[in-house]
């Protein structure tokens, strides 16, 4: 499958488009970035051309991976989508769930495959650990990530300053718990120093779960862990660090087979759609200080 790249900073160079240039059975065709000069740089990087006209991109290729803030990424899948290309995006799929709505909409008409990284949604440890999961009677579950933004490469990312961590890495809290204990029908939410959020989602089979996330917390303390808990005990998940690469490599592979059968993909965009409208609902339960319902 032919592929282009949306996008030039350093996740769009270092994974995607690292990725994609050593993939035994993908084709890296072009980057294209909102500045010309830097989308020539990392083509030349990976010997593939820049490009400053995303419609010529677009029609040199079968799909496109996208590393872009989410409101650009979102109506740039659109056009990609209604171009006929799948699409492998980055999460959040959008901003809020009107432009989320339109993006699954698009694919929809479109009849387009979509993958949503979620980083360790394409890792085995968190396959078998799903497995685990649904063979458990469940009472619940916890997610924490805590991460130093500062001296990091994303520490001059303009949205994620803006959003916090709960839309940069609460997604892949959701992630996780939601495929294990079910959707989300409400959220509970308190605010800790910095961006710390804390989170209680109550789950569709009544069950609840809590989240706390931050990009804020001093370079000591940062980890994550996840974990479900229930009849047959705690079932706890470490996730790995430094394998983003060779989960990029999976979901590449994944988005083929999707496009190639025709088929929907666990993580596609109605997945990244339900995500978003936790994520929406979340902010608001932070900003009003009461338990807030998740539009369906």
């Amino acid at each position: 499958m032919r592929f282009g790249v949306l996008g030039t900073g350093f996740w769009a160079s270092e994974v995607h488009a690292a990725t994609l240039a050593g993939h035994p059975s993908a084709e890296l065709v072009g980057i294209w970035g909102r500045d010309v000069a830097k989308a020539k740089a990392v083509g030349a990087q990976y010997d593939v051309p820049g490009f400053a006209d995303v419609d010529d991109l677009l029609g040199r290729v079968d799909a496109v991976s996208i590393a872009l803030p989410p409101d650009v990424q979102a109506p740039l899948a659109e056009r990609a989508a209604a171009a006929g290309k799948h699409l492998l995006l980055e999460k959040p799929i959008a901003l809020d769930l009107a432009g989320a709505d339109r993006l699954v909409a698009a694919v929809g008409a479109a009849g387009v495959a979509s993958v949503v990284f979620f980083t360790f949604r394409f890792r085995p440890a968190t396959a078998t650990w799903l497995q685990q999961a649904a063979r458990m009677t469940l009472a619940g579950g916890h997610g924490s990530w805590l991460s130093s933004l500062a001296g990091s490469p994303f520490d001059s990312s303009p949205w994620r300053r803006e959003r916090g961590a709960l839309w940069d890495i609460g997604p892949h809290a959701l992630s996780l718990l939601v495929p294990a204990l079910g959707p989300v029908v409400a959220v509970q939410a308190g605010a800790g120093v910095g961006d710390t959020a804390h989170l209680v989602l109550t789950h569709e089979s009544g069950v609840a779960s809590t989240v706390t996330v931050s990009h804020t917390v001093a370079p000591l303390s940062v980890g994550n862990e996840f974990f479900v808990h229930g009849d047959a005990g705690r079932l706890v998940l470490l996730p790995e660090d430094g394998v983003a690469s060779e989960a990029f490599a999976v979901a590449v592979d994944e988005l083929t087979q999707a496009a190639v059968a025709g088929a929907i993909h666990p993580c596609d965009v109605g997945f990244g759609r339900e995500v978003v409208a936790v994520l929406q609902t979340a902010a608001r339960a932070l900003d009003s200080g009461c338990r807030e319902d998740v539009a369906g």
